[in-house]
């Protein structure tokens, strides 16, 4: 026979597990990945398009990378535009470390694909309703050169997370 105690200890627990699993997640508003079979080509950036209709929420915006273990560089520099759907675009610069000193990729991953989860944007708005189209493109080039690497081998996957 169960006593009113167990009962309501077993009520505790199961709420207490459901709060847990509930209160830490993050829910993505938007997240796709675009594949790059032959590497990715300088000439063509890799575009995401999304329909925003909230104007009051703050969001975090990751762009993911995912790479082979032939990628070349410790770094990775990208130009990432934001086109709203009125208005002036946005362009930011950015540059990420993407190994360690001694050659090994960061991320996650156990095999030689690792992901690479680079953050873009903290708390940003989207303060007009319709659709926004960002561009990726990476601006990486050899030391002591001017012209940048026209296809970028050793990244297999790019993606735009946002949550």
């Amino acid at each position: 026979m169960i006593t009113n105690n167990k009962r309501n200890l077993f009520k505790f627990v199961a709420l207490s597990t459901v709060m847990a699993f509930t209160a830490c997640t993050t829910t993505d508003f938007f997240n796709e990945y675009k594949s790059l079979p032959d590497g990715w080509k300088k000439s063509e950036p890799t575009v995401f398009d999304f329909e925003s209709l909230d104007t009051i929420t703050k969001h975090d915006a990751y762009i993911n990378i995912r790479t082979k273990s032939d990628y070349p560089y410790s770094n990775l520099f990208l130009i990432v535009k934001m086109f709203p759907p009125e208005g002036v675009a946005t362009v930011d610069t950015l540059q990420y470390q993407m190994a360690n000193a001694d050659g090994t990729m960061l991320g996650t991953g156990f095999t030689d694909v690792k992901e690479h989860k680079l953050i873009w944007r903290k708390k940003v708005v989207f303060k007009k309703q319709g659709v926004y189209k960002i561009e990726v493109e990476h601006a990486m080039r050899k030391v002591n050169e001017v012209k940048g690497d026209a296809v970028l081998n050793g990244i297999t996957e790019i993606g735009l997370q946002v949550q």
